[in-house]
């Protein structure tokens, strides 16, 4: 059975809210679940104290146990310091601005410069 920590969707249309449950990876989204270890409220400022709630020592028994955590969830509990935070790699060279783009900005850069 894998298991995975993961976002759950409750609230109303246009009012998301999360709750944060150990679930078996082949289970619907919003389907069974094993245990709720925390919630999510994205309506709340970012520094609000309650945007996010995590049962810190249920979420260490699951992650010891085996479970794997969404890439949403781990940004959370790298966050919280009960995960090592999640490496994203560098954007890749297509979304570098093209060549005609980079000499108008360096001729920019140079007129600035010289002025």
């Amino acid at each position: 059975m894998s298991l995975k920590i993961r976002l759950a969707r409750a609230g109303a249309k246009k009012r998301p809210y999360y709750h944060i449950v150990v679930a078996d990876s082949r289970s619907p989204r919003d389907g069974r679940f094993i245990e709720k270890v925390g919630s999510y409220n994205p309506m709340l400022p970012a520094d609000h104290a309650d945007r996010i709630r995590l049962v810190d020592e249920r979420i260490k028994h699951w992650l010891s146990n085996g479970a794997l955590a969404t890439d949403r969830v781990a940004r959370f509990l790298g966050n919280a310091g009960l995960a090592p935070k999640p490496t994203y790699n560098e954007q890749p060279k297509k979304s570098a601005p093209k060549a005609k783009a980079q000499e108008r900005a360096k001729a920019a850069a140079d007129a600035a410069a010289a002025a």
